[in-house]
């Protein structure tokens, strides 16, 4: 992780990329674990962590919330989705067909983070000549 000011977004940005990994990751396991009797889901929430981070300075802009943000506080974490209720007898919760759509929306949401880091490196270089 860089630290300077200049680079606020791309640490975000790859702390997002990251929690994406870990979704594919989680996902994977979910897939593989389909027909595994009382096995749970596992997903990954950095959007609800993100939010309540960015939404603590309620009349600030921003890039002023960017920049207070303590990255430290935005790790994503695994969690095991007990609410969600099972439909089968064997008290199993995943879904197959909801979490291969999970997969491909978590692979595309990652390949969009990349683009945008490079983007954001290449805004930083044209401004660094």
């Amino acid at each position: 992780m860089i630290s300077s000011n200049l680079y606020s977004y791309v640490n975000i940005l790859d702390k997002a990329a990251d929690a994406s990994w870990l979704r594919q990751t989680a996902i994977s396991n979910n897939i593989a674990n389909q027909d595994t009797p009382g096995y749970k889901r596992q997903d990954v929430d950095f959007e609800g962590v993100l939010e309540r981070e960015l939404g603590k300075g309620k009349y600030t802009s921003l890039d002023q919330k960017v920049r207070d943000l303590h990255m430290n506080h935005l790790n994503a974490q695994i969690y095991t989705d007990s609410a969600q209720y099972s439909y089968r007898i064997d008290d199993n919760n995943v879904d197959p067909e909801q979490e291969y759509i999970q997969l491909a929306s978590t692979q595309l949401k990652y390949n969009g983070l990349v683009d945008s880091m490079n983007e954001e490196f290449t805004r930083i270089k044209s401004v660094i000549k």
